[in-house]
């Protein structure tokens, strides 16, 4: 909400929200306002922090108390919400699992992550718009706008923490499904090659195998075998960005209806099948819940528009 009086704010840290820098902290709890603006009140001392200035650095303890200074934030996404008021509704639909830790949803193609660079409205923002209550929800991880599938959001600080080590230790499975061009081999079960991530003036990332790339590694499994396609079971050990979309495309069987790495022949190959989106879905994901200790699984169903491009294919391999 647009704050006409805004007032000094004292807040003080929970343990739930130790760890955390406070440029980052900032960002979060003052919604609409520039980046820009959060480092010059800190620079400028006029945030404090158990009395005393701090440099945008600073990892927040348990019981630290922060001064706020007055600050008059924008609308608080009421124009990016109300003008997707179905996106959001729609968000609602797509919820897999959820408890007092965690919240699971199948991405839907098409929908941003977050918003930004252009785009006023992302899954984070529809799922705050949801939750107007929740204090803390943050993505655990990111998927490609155009990837469907299972996205996992932490609604607790310590939740995320343990989250990413899971990630970091590589502990955490994903499994996705692509359909490629051509007829994969079976002898194909992992791809090891270095990633190296460009931007464009334009903004745009275009990644590419490369020796001074980041060292990278995807294990690959035949699902099922068509004409002209192979539907393969991906399943990333790194985590780098456009990672199953590159290295598909190195090992010579792009996937469909990638804009950026794929083939317009093999799409056109698709035509009567109805697809139109990028076949890259997110089916699963496992992992150890951070309260509990438990294993989970969580699997995301393909929408209608894949499953309908398999049932085709499957009609006229018969």
């Amino acid at each position: 909400m647009k704050t006409d009086h805004p007032s000094v704010q004292f807040v003080t840290i929970s343990a739930d929200e130790a760890g955390q820098r406070i440029d980052n902290f900032l960002h979060t709890r003052l919604k609409g306002v520039p980046k820009s603006l959060i480092y010059r009140i800190l620079r400028k001392g006029e945030v404090r922090i158990n009395k005393k200035r701090v440099k945008p650095e600073y990892k927040l303890l348990d019981g630290d108390e922060i001064r706020i200074p007055p600050v008059r934030q924008a609308e608080r996404d009421e124009a990016p919400v109300s003008a997707s008021l179905g996106k959001v509704a729609a968000l609602a639909e797509c919820i897999l699992y959820e408890d007092d830790y965690l919240l699971v949803l199948n991405k839907p193609s098409g929908t941003a992550v977050h918003g930004g660079s252009g785009l006023s409205f992302g899954v984070i923002e529809g799922l705050r718009a949801l939750r107007p209550q929740a204090r803390f929800l943050e993505l655990v991880h990111r998927l490609d706008r155009d990837t469907s599938g299972v996205l996992l959001v932490a609604k607790k600080r310590s939740a995320l923490r343990s989250l990413h080590e899971q990630l970091r230790l590589k502990g955490m499975q994903k499994d996705y499904l692509a359909l490629v061009r051509g007829q994969w081999q079976s002898h194909c079960k992992v791809i090891q090659a270095p990633l190296l991530k460009n931007t464009l003036q334009s903004g745009e990332r275009v990644v590419r195998v490369d020796s001074e790339g980041k060292p990278s590694e995807t294990r690959f499994k035949v699902e099922e075998r068509f004409e002209h396609a192979t539907l393969v079971r991906a399943s990333p050990v790194t985590g780098r960005t456009h990672q199953i979309r590159v290295h598909t495309l190195h090992a010579g069987h792009p996937i469909a209806f990638d804009d950026r790495y794929g083939d317009r022949e093999f799409d056109r190959q698709l035509a009567n099948t109805g697809l139109k989106r990028l076949f890259l879905h997110a089916q699963a994901l496992r992992f150890e819940h951070p309260h509990s200790g438990e294993t989970l699984r969580i699997e995301a169903p393909l929408d209608n528009a894949l499953r309908q491009c398999l049932q085709t294919l499957r009609k006229t391999k018969s």
